[in-house]
């Protein structure tokens, strides 16, 4: 199985972000995290698996220093939608007293795992705790989440690339694109 060549964005209804498109917008939100939290102590935590994408290319377009850190959180499984439960899975290692934290997220979808990482890490007492997610889904949600900075705003449809999976596929897609149906109805 090659690499880009493995037919896997023909399973794609659409494709909603080009890779240049999400290059732009990465770029634009780094400047705005640099101007933000300049002179801060910031600490940037990506939930695994599916934020990994978003801050391995974040964090090299902030321009102050800070720190980042990864949790792990499971809800969906190989389910199409969440299950609503949370496991932690794995906690920060570094020491968040006092620093200003941004959780960076793949998806804002149900707010289930975004609610319960949160709340986690409030436990380690941060200065200040904000919430960058590369998308936002247009829908209602059980938790509603402050989110400070937001890549794209979707319409609610089932979409992968750029870190976001299908039992555990499509994560290397360099675009975001929406996943045809008869693919994740297959039993």
């Amino acid at each position: 199985m090659t690499h880009s060549g493995h037919g896997l964005e023909d399973h794609l209804q659409r494709v909603l972000f080009t890779p240049e498109q999400i290059a732009q917008r990465v770029a634009e939100i780094g400047a705005e995290v640099s101007h933000e939290y300049a002179g801060r102590d910031l600490t940037l935590v990506s939930i695994l698996k599916g934020g990994v994408v978003f801050l391995a290319d974040l964090t090299r377009t902030i321009t102050i220093p800070h720190a980042y850190d990864m949790v792990g959180a499971a809800s969906y499984g190989a389910s199409v939608t969440s299950s609503g439960q949370v496991t932690i899975t794995k906690d920060v290692d570094v020491n968040l007293m006092g620093r200003d934290v941004l959780v960076i997220e793949d998806i804002y979808d149900t707010g289930h795992t975004l609610k319960v990482i949160c709340d986690l890490l409030r436990l380690h007492n941060p200065r200040s705790l904000e919430i960058c997610a590369m998308l936002v889904k247009d829908k209602a949600r059980d938790h509603d989440l402050s989110i400070r900075f937001c890549g794209f705003h979707i319409p609610d449809e089932f979409v992968v690339g750029y870190g976001l999976d299908h039992n555990e596929l499509y994560r290397d897609l360099p675009c975001i694109g929406v996943l045809k149906p008869e693919i994740y109805q297959r039993g």
